[in-house]
């Protein structure tokens, strides 16, 4: 297994172009040596999805996400009948709590949990390639749902690219930016905070909080049943014309 994988050349994939992780990808689907012994699986999580699970009231932070999803796709390969005997993951936070955690799960693998392992194990460099040819081809498809500019250019979505600047530089002052961008991402909310307009939401008065108190608790019939001491504001038709009530004709 190691000698297919030198044969493919993995390596960190932050090191390499996109090019070359799009080729490498495509050897290792295409060529028979490969496909015999190396296969693969991802978990898409949205940008949208991230914020919602940090931002939330009960938070749950990056890592915790995605320890959860690397949790999740070891289950899965279970599930499909891989015969697991290590496991390898580059880490988010601490390795060594999260090795532990993972050994308490899946006490019978080997388990090795550690930094920039994409650029140790070739095993890892082969999964990272995977994910990140998946997220390049997953924005490429990306269809904005706000209304955006289809042909926007937001380039590769890191900080450092000159067109993803740009793109983060051009959001919308009161609305901020569209699902794309995950907003508990400090460079997001670093850029709202700078210059997107203060929007102040008011409390609800006494009245609106009574009201949503008894919701509920009222009986069916006063919803059929005129309230004669109901003081009721006349539509504007109606007062402009001074159309009033009449008993008889």
């Amino acid at each position: 297994k190691k000698d297919v994988l030198k044969k493919l050349g993995f390596a960190d994939s932050k090191q390499l172009t996109e090019e070359k992780r799009e080729h490498i990808f495509d050897e290792m689907n295409k060529q028979d040596f490969a496909t015999e012994s190396i296969g693969w699986a991802v978990e898409v999580i949205s940008p949208n999805d991230i914020s919602m699970s940090m931002l939330r009231r009960s938070k749950r932070s990056l890592n915790e996400v995605s320890m959860d999803s690397a949790i999740g796709l070891i289950h899965k390969a279970i599930e499909a009948g891989v015969n697991i005997a290590e496991v390898y993951v580059d880490t988010v936070g601490p390795p060594e709590k999260y090795q532990a955690k993972l050994k308490l799960i899946f006490p019978n693998f080997k388990i090795t949990v550690a930094k920039k392992a994409d650029s140790t194990y070739p095993i890892v460099s082969a999964a990272s390639i995977c994910a990140k040819v998946s997220r390049d081809h997953a924005l490429k498809v990306w269809k904005f749902r706000e209304g955006t500019d289809p042909e926007v250019k937001f380039g590769s979505g890191y900080p450092g690219d000159p067109v993803t600047k740009k793109f983060l530089g051009d959001f919308d002052r009161v609305f901020g930016f569209p699902r794309l961008v995950r907003f508990s991402w400090s460079t997001a909310s670093n850029a709202l905070d700078k210059k997107a307009f203060d929007v102040e939401f008011d409390d609800e008065d006494e009245e609106q909080e009574k009201a949503k108190a008894t919701y509920g608790s009222e009986r069916l019939s006063k919803y059929f049943a005129a309230d004669r001491n109901e003081q009721r504001k006349r539509h504007e038709y109606f007062r402009e014309r001074h159309l009033e009530h009449v008993a008889e004709i």
